[in-house]
């Protein structure tokens, strides 16, 4: 089971991300937080596995949130935090990549996707909406933040292949079904592409992607 933590300043919106999750055999919602210092306090107390975490919120926002739970545990048993984010959010999501979070999702997400992406974030990848994702490779060319080394690494064909879905947003497993290859071949692929590329993990990887289409 996926211990998840919700946190979100909206009622309603905590109550239907519950009801979404509690409608899974793999996931159990163990608490609530409606801002960044309940966030803390219930990270401390539940040891969830995943935090689903807004980042606009009164008081403490998700951001300062992030880096404050991620920050208190160093013995590799930290949470992973799951940012749900809006478009008008820019401002933040470099700000919370830098504080740790493990994926970035807009909040019209389709349900089966953030349930996904919920899995995938507690298997240790980073998922993230491919909007999203555009639009962080978009602010990254305007900023002259560039991702990865500058030239093109030289790559394989099926390499070329796996990186092109890592720009797409998908999870290992949906790159292993998706080019019918083990998942052990797909977790080689990307190891490598991260060698080769120079992208410390799989967001900065996807950007990569992104750059070269």
């Amino acid at each position: 089971m996926i211990r998840l933590l919700i946190v979100d300043d909206q009622r309603l919106v905590r109550a239907g991300l519950r009801m979404l999750c509690e409608s899974t055999d793999d996931v159990e919602v163990v608490g609530e937080g409606a801002d960044g210092a309940e966030a803390i306090r219930l990270a401390m107390e539940l040891s969830p596995d995943v935090i689903l975490m807004d980042l606009r919120m009164p008081g403490l926002d998700g951001v300062e949130a992030t880096r404050r739970i991620l920050s208190s545990r160093s013995d590799g048993a930290a949470p992973k935090v799951l940012v749900l984010t809006t478009f008008d959010d820019d401002e933040h999501l470099y700000p919370a990549l830098a504080a740790g979070a493990a994926g970035f999702l807009v909040k019209d997400t389709a349900p089966a996707d953030l349930l996904q992406a919920i899995r995938r974030s507690a298997q240790g990848e980073l998922p993230f909406s491919p909007a999203l994702l555009r639009r962080l490779v978009d602010r990254a060319v305007e900023r002259g933040r560039p991702e990865g080394r500058s030239a093109p690494a030289e790559l394989t064909p099926r390499e070329r292949d796996v990186l092109a879905l890592v720009g797409e947003g998908l999870g290992n497993q949906e790159i292993a079904d998706r080019l019918h290859l083990g998942i052990t071949t797909v977790k080689s692929h990307v190891a490598n592409l991260m060698g080769k590329t120079g992208c410390d993990n799989r967001v900065r990887l996807a950007l990569y992607a992104c750059r070269l289409d």
